[in-house]
C-alpha cells in the first residue's frame, strides 16, 4: 500500500470536512478595532499590562495559564468571556467540562484586572476584551512577540457546556481529528502548529501524558542519556498506577518558562510530552504539520511571526450573536442582573 498516497488523501478529506463545518464561527469580525477604548477607556492597556506584570513576577506559571484560558474561551461560541461565568441556578457554565475542569486557574487573575479597569472606566471594558489583551501581555511578559489587538468584543450572556467537552482538542486526540477541530474555528493547519507552540510555556497533568511516557515515548524519542533521563524523571512525576493524576510537569523541559521554539525542537526529536502535539511531526498524515515544525525548530522569527498572526486571527472568532445580545459584564463571573 502507497501510504504516503493514503494520507495525503485521508487529509485532503478531513480538510474538505473541516471546511464544510467551519459555517458559524469564523476567524475575523469587522466590528474589532485597536481605537475601540480610544475615547472611552484610553487608560485600559496600561491597566492590564500592569496587572499581568504583577502576576507572572508572582508566578510566571500565569502566563501561560491566561493563554490557555483565552484558547478555551475562544474555541467556544467564539471570544465571548464565557469561559469565566460561574454555574448558577439559571445557567451551566463551562468551568467543569471535563476538558476545563482543573485547568483553569486564571479567572482570578482577571477579576482583579477587571475590578480595576472598572474602577477607572466603569461599564466599558469587557471581560473578552480583557482577557484578550491579557494573553497578549502574558506573552511578552515571557519573552514572546508583541502584536496589535483588536478589541470590541461583547461578554456573552450564554455559556455552553457541551461545547466546551466537544469543540476544545484534548490530548490524546489524534492530528487529523484536531485539524479539523481548527479548521472549523476558521484557523489553518499553519495557525493549528503556531498556536500549538504556546505549549512552550505550558504545564500539563500527569493524566494527560500518561498514556504517552507508557506508550509511544520510547518509540520517538533519540534514547540518548539525556532523552532517558528524561522519561525516567517523567515517570517519576506520573507512575503508571496508583494515583498522581493532577501531577503536573513542562511541556518544555528546556526552558519552561520562556517563551521561545525550543518546543518545536523537542518535536524533532520525539520529545514532545503529550500525544496530541508530538503526532505533529511523528504521524503518518502529519505532511503539512511536519514541516511547519521543522520550519519553527529552525528559525524562532518565523514562529515568532505566524504565532503573532494566528493569535489575532483566534481572538478575532467572535459569534455574531454576541453583538445582538451580548454585553459588558460588571463582574466576569456572571451575567449582569
Amino acid at each position: 500500500m502507497d501510504l504516503s498516497f493514503t494520507s495525503k488523501s485521508l487529509l485532503h478529506f478531513v480538510l474538505i470536512l473541516g471546511i464544510l463545518g467551519a459555517t458559524r464561527l469564523h476567524a475575523s469580525d469587522p466590528h474589532l478595532t485597536l481605537d475601540y477604548y480610544a475615547s472611552t477607556c484610553p487608560t485600559v492597556f496600561d491597566i492590564v499590562r500592569k496587572e499581568m506584570e504583577c502576576a507572572v513576577l508572582s508566578d510566571p506559571r500565569n502566563a501561560a495559564i491566561i493563554v490557555r484560558l483565552h484558547f478555551h474561551d475562544c474555541f467556544v461560541q467564539g471570544c465571548d468571556g464565557s469561559i469565566l461565568l460561574d454555574d448558577t441556578v439559571t445557567l451551566k457554565g463551562e468551568k467543569k467540562a471535563s476538558n476545563n475542569i482543573n485547568s483553569l486557574k486564571g479567572a482570578g487573575i482577571v477579576d482583579r484586572i477587571k475590578n480595576m479597569v472598572e474602577s477607572e472606566c466603569p461599564g466599558v471594558v469587557s471581560c473578552a476584551d480583557i482577557l484578550t489583551i491579557a494573553a497578549r501581555d502574558a506573552v511578552i511578559l515571557v519573552g514572546g512577540p508583541y502584536w496589535d489587538v483588536p478589541v470590541g468584543r461583547k461578554d456573552s450572556v450564554t455559556a455552553n457546556f457541551d461545547l466546551a467537552n466537544t469543540n476544545l482538542p484534548t490530548p490524546d486526540e489524534s492530528l487529523l481529528s484536531i485539524i479539523s477541530k481548527f479548521l472549523y474555528q476558521g484557523l489553518s493547519v499553519t495557525d493549528m502548529v503556531a498556536l500549538a507552540g504556546a505549549h512552550t510555556i505550558g504545564m500539563a497533568q500527569c493524566k494527560n501524558f500518561r498514556s504517552r511516557i507508557y506508550g509511544g515515548f520510547d518509540s520517538t524519542s533519540l534514547k540518548n542519556p539525556i532523552s532517558e533521563s528524561h522519561l525516567s524523571n517523567l515517570r517519576s512525576v506520573c507512575p503508571a498506577v496508583g494515583g498522581g493524576d493532577n501531577n503536573i510537569t513542562a511541556m518544555d523541559y528546556l526552558t519552561p518558562n520562556l517563551f521561545d521554539n525550543s518546543f518545536y525542537q523537542l518535536l524533532l526529536n520525539g520529545e514532545g510530552l503529550l500525544n496530541s502535539d508530538q503526532e505533529m511531526y511523528s504521524s503518518l498524515f502529519g505532511i503539512q504539520t511536519r514541516e511547519l515544525v521543522k520550519k519553527y525548530a529552525a528559525d524562532p522569527l518565523a514562529f515568532f511571526q505566524q504565532f503573532s498572526e494566528s493569535m489575532v486571527k483566534m481572538g478575532n472568532i467572535t459569534n455574531s450573536e454576541s453583538f445582538i445580545t451580548g454585553e459588558v459584564r460588571k463582574n466576569c463571573r456572571f451575567v449582569n442582573t
